[in-house]
């Protein structure tokens, strides 16, 4: 029977990484955190929307206790299923249709157009039509994007005619991963005309934005937008893949992002999204001075919360509990934690290849040893052919993931360095695999 003095949690997709960072909040003990489905579930194939829905229905049913509050951190579909399963059982939440106005591509597009001017042009591109063609208005490079897709998966870089005539062809076959079950949430809303006019084979095409890209963490809470946080995403150079998250930003000045607060504002504004965190994506080219909104997110990172743990002493989880319990979260603690500056590492390959070896766990724990505060995920498996994986971006495949806390920039840095070298990945090259022996 559980504490009955602990508010009972349940998280959508909780696995082993967030619940320790959930647990390890100062005020953990206020809480009971229920696993609500497995993040396989939720993430990986072609989900079914009402099976996954009809799934956590019987499991809240069945717990013997006071449901008090239901949250998620992942990408669709738990963005979408924690304001059904919240309005179901009056629990507080953020609408449905105000997360999907977010998330759905083109349709926050046309939203945001009415409130800012900070976005790339955009159209829809038809994946049916034999005569692919860029549409008006737009120039190349841009990129071409699901209407609903996570982690930048589904996305392709286009500099020309013959590139788009590809990359069309491979997003036929990549579409309907997410999009199939995402039109199963649309079926319960009353939509516009020219979102329901969209056909299934439909893709977003958008100018491509230059310049740093940050990402806005903030908050709606009844009628109050905040923002509490501004994370650069660092990408490889020449790619397009993330090499780092880092939190505090380093390489926006202060009044930039205090002008895309003020952008987040607006837009947050404009969807209705309240009850609920957010992340926005943006571009910010400081040669041309302009700022490119890439995408709202109606929900935080759970990527970024180590971080905000290493420098402000508390995970971004905490405004997500704070507002799915009805509590004001603008008194939560800053820059107090025990590092000045935290980043996110992705390591990463550009080639495809058989895993014959991955780090050792006695090899992992010599170097979070070595640096106290560092949490290393190994995210392949020996014997894994990396193009198999499910959920990565077009370019590269992520072998591991290593979070990191420092005093300065420089630091963070060299202990990153450090890391690459310690961990010994073995990967057989594709073209050098014995057909004969790959499913070993």
């Amino acid at each position: 029977m559980p504490n009955s003095n602990t508010r009972n949690i349940f998280v959508l997709g909780l696995d082993d990484v967030n619940r320790s960072v959930l647990e390890s909040m100062p005020d953990a003990d206020r809480y009971t955190f229920h696993q609500l489905l497995r993040q396989e579930e939720l993430q990986q194939g072609v989900v079914s929307v009402p099976d996954l829905l009809g799934r956590a229905r019987n499991q809240l049913d069945a717990f013997d206790g006071q449901v008090d509050a239901i949250v998620g951190y992942w990408d669709f579909p738990s963005t979408m299923m924690v304001p059904i399963l919240c309005r179901e059982r009056g629990l507080r939440s953020a609408s449905l249709e105000a997360v999907v106005k977010c998330e759905h591509k083109y349709w926050s597009r046309l939203e945001q157009e009415k409130v800012i001017d900070e976005h790339p042009a955009f159209a829809l591109l038809d994946l049916s039509r034999n005569d692919i063609t860029l549409p008006d208005g737009l120039d190349y490079p841009v990129w071409i994007k699901p209407i609903k897709s996570a982690s930048s998966e589904g996305a392709h870089y286009v500099e020309d005619d013959e590139h788009l005539k590809a990359a069309a062809a491979e997003e036929r076959d990549q579409i309907g991963r997410m999009g199939g079950p995402f039109n199963d949430i649309l079926e319960m809303l009353d939509l516009p005309l020219e979102i329901a006019e969209i056909g299934p084979d439909t893709c977003l095409v958008e100018g491509a934005a230059t310049g740093f890209q940050v990402t806005v963490e903030g908050y709606a809470h009844d009628g109050q937008i905040e923002v509490y946080g501004v994370v650069d995403s660092v990408t490889y150079p020449d790619t397009p893949s993330f090499l780092r998250y880092e939190y505090p930003s380093s390489r926006v000045p202060q009044h930039i992002q205090n002008y895309m607060a003020e952008v987040s504002r607006r837009v947050i504004s404009a969807v209705d999204l309240t009850n609920s965190t957010f992340n926005i994506e943006y571009f910010w080219d400081p040669e041309t001075e302009s700022l490119n909104l890439l995408e709202v997110n109606a929900r935080h990172s759970q990527s970024h919360a180590p971080l905000f743990a290493m420098v402000d002493s508390i995970p971004n989880h905490a405004f997500m509990l704070d507002l799915a319990l009805g509590r004001d979260p603008r008194d939560l603690p800053r820059r107090q934690g025990a590092f000045m500056t935290a980043a996110k590492w992705l390591l990463r390959t550009f080639s495809d290849g058989v895993v014959r070896r991955v780090p050792t766990a006695q090899e992992i724990a010599a170097l979070e040893e070595e640096f106290p505060g560092t949490t290393i995920d190994v995210t392949v498996a020996e014997g894994q052919r990396l193009s198999e994986g499910e959920g990565e971006d077009s370019y590269s495949y992520l072998l591991a993931e290593v979070f990191l806390g420092a005093r300065n920039g420089i630091e963070l840095t060299t202990r990153w360095d450090r890391c690459v070298e310690a961990l010994q990945f073995e990967i057989d090259p594709v073209e050098e695999i014995d057909p004969t022996e790959e499913g070993d």
